[in-house]
């Protein structure tokens, strides 16, 4: 069972970024077991994801009646990453799929004649298909939404056909779906292929087809990144029932203050690649969360009489971002990619490592290497630790025995 208040979990986007919830997720445990709350209830009840954070999110829903074993699990594939698991990174992979699509980017006029020469994305992501089946137990779900382990499970993605971002979540209770402007939630039966639409990064990875609505005959439709124009990604999380949420973003938030100019002339494509995608998936984020906050504070504003009046209601939010910026680790680790990554990415303007790196913004997205994904990993744990006494209040956990001592 889950503990109450009911706590809600909200991973965004952010490809290889994500390996930071993970570290996050870890300190979570790590305190969790420290203070004996681990004989309480698996702390998450609704888990909400975006992108990579939807493949997360997933991978703990399925195993919430064992929640340490689902962090260690998800940290287990993570600490051991190699771009391989997720996107073809041989010769011949790199050739068929990202060669083809800068050929038609740059000579496409001339060959558009040719059937065969229609390349969809700049990277084949068909291994991570295998990853999701052997790391995200699907089938486990319906059980524990019964058993109440947890209760409800919500994915994002944006649809191509239709402009709207669409969520899919399925709970244990009925849920009546929400219809927002340019948002559209409906229940369904999820299935890797929503995680794989909702991981697609645009132009990146490929878009991929989903049934827009619960019956076998639904239409089907193209779906790709759930951070596109995802404009309030606590949303769902409070539609589902929501008392407080858990936030781990992937940049910017907490990152150190000041500017950061990347030297050089004219952007290169990589340049404007990189910002384009942090626009993507970071921002939104941001801008939530200062609604959320704003929210609160007019609401600590009222009358009991005219709280009672209004919907709206009080949400605590415990927000958790990286204390660096991780394009600046990004920038010491892209040298290692496989070779013919390097070589594809090259041709846009990704070159160098630490400071004579360029590019590092769009590697930082793609960089599913060990090394990388470790140090990110280390990095949310160090974040999380160093507000142990505010989580430990946020979530009521006991300060640990040796922490009194201390």
């Amino acid at each position: 069972m889950y503990e109450t208040p009911l706590t809600a979990l909200v991973l965004s986007g952010g490809g290889a970024r994500a390996a930071y919830q993970v570290g996050v997720l870890r300190a979570i445990a790590r305190l969790r077991r420290a203070s004996g709350a681990i004989q309480r209830r698996n702390p998450f009840g609704i888990v909400c994801g975006t992108s990579a954070g939807a493949i997360n999110a997933a991978a703990l829903a399925c195993n919430a009646d064992h929640f340490d074993a689902a962090v260690e699990g998800i940290s287990q594939v993570w600490e051991h990453f190699h771009a391989e698991q997720v996107y073809r990174a041989d010769s011949l992979g790199v050739i068929r799929s990202g060669a083809q699509w800068l050929t038609m980017l740059s000579i496409g006029w001339l060959i558009a004649r040719w059937r065969k020469a229609r390349p969809r994305s700049l990277l084949d992501n068909a291994p991570l298909h295998e990853l999701l089946h052997q790391v995200v137990p699907l089938q486990r779900l319906p059980r524990l939404l019964q058993g109440r382990h947890v209760q409800a499970l919500a994915v994002t993605a944006s649809n191509y056909s239709s402009g709207e971002h669409v969520t899919f979540y399925q709970a244990a209770a009925p849920v009546a779906p929400w219809l927002r402007s340019q948002r559209v939630a409906m229940p369904a039966m999820l299935t890797p292929d929503h995680l794989l639409a909702s991981s697609a990064i645009p132009f990146v990875f490929p878009a991929v087809e989903l049934p827009m609505g619960e019956h076998a005959d639904a239409p089907l439709e193209w779906f790709g990144d759930g951070s596109m124009r995802q404009t309030a990604p606590i949303s769902p999380a409070i539609h589902l029932g929501a008392q407080r949420v858990v936030v781990i973003g992937a940049g910017r938030m907490q990152e150190p203050p000041g500017r950061h100019v990347e030297s050089g002339g004219y952007p290169h494509l990589a340049q404007i690649a990189g910002h384009t995608l942090s626009s993507i998936f970071l921002d939104a984020l941001t801008v939530d969360v200062e609604r959320l906050q704003r929210i609160n504070h007019t609401l600590s504003l009222l009358s009991d009489e005219a709280r009672l009046a209004t919907p709206l209601r009080p949400i605590e939010a415990l927000v958790i971002a990286p204390s660096q910026r991780l394009d600046d680790i990004a920038a010491a680790h892209q040298g290692n990619l496989p070779a013919p990554v390097r070589a594809l990415l090259r041709g846009v303007g990704v070159s160098g490592r630490g400071r004579s790196a360029q590019g590092a913004a769009l590697a930082s997205y793609l960089l599913f290497e060990s090394s990388y994904t470790r140090e990110l990993i280390a990095l949310g744990e160090s974040d999380l630790l160093a507000r142990r006494d505010e989580v430990l209040a946020f979530f009521g956990w006991p300060v640990a025995r040796t922490d009194r001592q201390s």
